[in-house]
């Protein structure tokens, strides 16, 4: 499986991103990560790592929102890889949410929303 460029990756979204950094635990079938997540959306996120999951890995995720007390738990698979050979582009991982729960859902939304009307 070849990784998509920016524009194809960005014409799949089905959500618009926005940007906020929050802290992410993620797990692999062997390991437990901890690193930065720079933009999410409903549909999945992207976490900055020079150590990216191959593209189809499924991962656990857990972060938390600003303002919410309870983390978001989600399982996704890597969508997409990023070398950082572009300024705008950092490395890092592409992943899609597989399961995401409805109160989630909204959260995510809602943050979203709230990043998006501030500019």
């Amino acid at each position: 499986m070849q990784a998509a460029t920016p524009l194809e990756f960005n014409e799949r979204r089905k959500s618009e991103r926005a940007d906020l950094v929050v802290r992410v635990t993620y797990q692999t079938v062997d390991e437990l990560f901890s690193e930065f997540a720079r933009n999410v959306n409903e549909g999945g996120i992207f976490i900055e790592t020079d150590n990216p999951e191959p593209l189809g890995s499924s991962v656990s995720l857990q972060f938390k929102l600003p303002g919410r007390d309870e983390p978001i738990e989600a399982v996704g698979t890597v969508v997409r890889i990023s070398d950082g050979s572009a300024p705008s582009d950092p490395s890092g991982m592409g992943i899609e949410f597989g399961d995401l729960g409805v109160s989630a859902r909204q959260q995510i939304n809602e943050i979203v929303r709230q990043l998006r009307a501030i500019g």
